[in-house]
């Protein structure tokens, strides 16, 4: 299991997991985000307010959506996909830390424990137990679209396959990988946006094309995510040529 982790966190930042609570260190239990009156789900979502000086509710709730998917269960998706091994990622074994900045400073598990399972374990553990639901609850809370919503969830979980096939990762595995995932995920993932392989010269990566917005361009910051819908897939797909060029990992 160990090994596990340890290859994770060998992709870098977001895929590292701590494992084992320590008492009053600021954790946050993800379980009580699935509540839409919960004040742990109002400090998530007023900690991304104030980081990212966003303008209106809903638009922090898609915000928040699309970072904690890309960031708190990504670990999860890689996993299987390079070891087929799911995580234990279900809100009942998973905290989270505040950040001062825009995201999450740290996730954990409470036992940290990986199973032999399919893909259906997979997408029951991290869609259907988890970001679906939060999904729903943050809808509850700020009237945000669940359509806009469920897009942050779709983006979040291609990112982990995206990421990693930057960062040395098998591109073949990772696309077959992410292939199985979405057919057989739940929340009509597969109609909010579509990974892309694309090569400049030695190197080579999956991109995603978003057909839904974060609305973080209206965020203080004022810029918009390398994969937004705003943007023309043609310029999208030109950036991300770019991107493979120079050798640099967008999020």
């Amino acid at each position: 299991m160990t090994d596990v982790f340890s290859r994770l966190e060998s992709f870098g930042e977001r895929f590292r997991l701590e494992r084992g609570l320590t008492p009053h260190d600021g954790w946050i239990a993800c379980d009580r985000l699935l509540d839409s009156s919960s004040d742990e789900l109002s400090r998530v979502l007023e900690a991304e307010r104030v980081a990212s000086g966003q303008k209106s509710d809903h638009a922090t709730a898609l915000t928040v959506m699309a970072v904690y998917a890309g960031t708190v269960t990504a670990s999860a998706l890689l996993a299987w996909a390079l070891d087929r091994v799911v995580v234990d990622m279900r809100p009942r074994n998973v905290a989270i830390r505040l950040s001062e900045h825009h995201g999450f400073e740290a996730v954990a598990l409470r036992e940290p424990s990986a199973v032999d399972a399919s893909v259906d374990t997979l997408v029951s553990w991290v869609l259907d137990e988890h970001l679906l639901p939060l999904a729903h609850a943050m809808r509850t809370r700020t009237r945000a679209g669940l359509r806009q919503l469920y897009g942050g969830v779709a983006h979040g979980c291609a990112a982990a396959f995206c990421i990693a096939s930057r960062r040395g990762g098998d591109v073949d595995l990772l696309q077959r990988a992410y292939e199985e995932f979405l057919a057989a995920s739940t929340g009509g993932l597969e109609k909010l946006g579509e990974v892309i392989r694309l090569r400049e010269g030695d190197r080579e990566g999956l991109f995603y094309l978003r057909n839904t917005c974060c609305l973080y361009y209206t965020s203080d910051e004022a810029v918009k995510c390398s994969s937004c819908c705003l943007d023309s897939i043609e310029d999208r797909v030109t950036a991300y040529r770019r991107v493979l060029a120079d050798g640099v990992v967008p999020h």
